[in-house]
């Protein structure tokens, strides 16, 4: 250390001269031991001084700028996978609103199939219903209609044999007015 300072020592005790002999002017290179140190002491301030009140604050603003542009990506990127998540979402949710949709479609066009046949099964059985009645007043029309012609017959065979009776009646007679009542009720039956 002590020889550190003798060297110091006579460098600053060197007299100033230039390459040429001449006195005059200060040249960095010259080895004035002085200037050196007192460029090295306000270097060394201004390191400082730039450390301490400039270098710090630029540089964490720098990492504070780096910081909330890596947070903005990373929402930025948080939010695109979000939107992509909820895209996907509503595109399943639209594909089973569609399938719904059809199968609503579907079922209504069964339900209508459905009540289409029960009601031409409806109808079928009331025209059958009709028909049925119908032809039961038929069958009730002609049985009144029989009835009334055995009645007439009756009447018919009741007058003969009154017209019979008052005259007297022998056996060919009597063959005779049967023949008659019955071809007349056999032409009542065929007509």
């Amino acid at each position: 250390m002590q020889n550190l300072s003798l060297f110091l020592i006579s460098l600053t005790a060197a007299p100033e001269s230039t390459p040429g002999g001449e006195h005059g002017g200060v040249s960095p290179f010259e080895g004035d031991f002085g200037n050196v140190l007192w460029t090295m002491i306000i270097f060394l301030a201004v390191l400082f001084v730039l450390n301490k009140f400039a270098w710090g604050p630029i540089l964490s603003g720098l990492q504070g700028r780096e910081q909330f542009i890596r947070d903005s990506l990373e929402q930025a990127k948080r939010q695109r996978d979000e939107s992509e998540a909820r895209l996907q979402e509503y595109e399943s949710k639209l594909a089973t609103a569609r399938t719904e949709t059809e199968e609503i479609l579907n079922e209504a066009r069964r339900d209508a199939a459905a009540l289409r046949e029960r009601e031409e099964s409806k109808a079928k059985a009331e025209a059958e219903q009709l028909l049925e009645r119908a032809k039961r007043e038929i069958q009730i029309a002609q049985d009144t209609a029989v009835k009334d012609l055995y009645s007439q017959a009756a009447g018919l065979a009741t007058n003969a044999a009154s017209r019979i009776l008052q005259r007297e009646l022998n056996p060919a007679d009597h063959e005779r007015l049967i023949e008659e009542s019955i071809a007349s009720i056999g032409k009542m039956d065929q007509n």
